[in-house]
């Protein structure tokens, strides 16, 4: 249940952001939406664990900063593996922008519903 509802919020986020930002972000249709989110989880499911072992040093020195630019890594392999014609960053400025927007909303979405989880358990 927990992955369905992060899966859609994730989707949301996706078209929301690319109508906020229309010339650093394009998205296609909520199709390829919800085909980049399911990428994005199996990414960071697979691939974003290994970056972060191997940016250990620098991630160290930033004070975790470095964590941006690893999530927009992740974006710009989701756009490669989604296909760039319909899933576009402008950039990889525009994919880090992107990747801040994701990592802010994804905390506040994941404190509202880790609490109202924490409150039916």
């Amino acid at each position: 249940m927990k992955f369905l509802i992060r899966l859609v919020i994730q989707t949301l986020l996706f078209l929301a952001i690319a109508r906020l930002l229309p010339g650093m972000f394009q998205i296609d249709s909520l199709g390829t939406a919800i085909v980049a989110s399911l990428v994005l989880v199996f990414l960071n499911w697979t691939i974003k664990p290994l970056l972060h072992i191997i940016s250990l040093p620098i991630t160290f020195i930033t004070f975790g900063l470095f964590s941006f630019v690893i999530n927009a890594i992740t974006l710009e392999l989701t756009s490669v593996l989604v296909g760039s014609s319909s899933f576009h960053f402008n950039g990889f400025g525009s994919a880090l922008v992107v990747a801040v927007i994701l990592a802010i909303c994804n905390s506040i979405v994941n404190s509202y519903t880790m609490n109202n989880f924490q409150r039916r358990v």
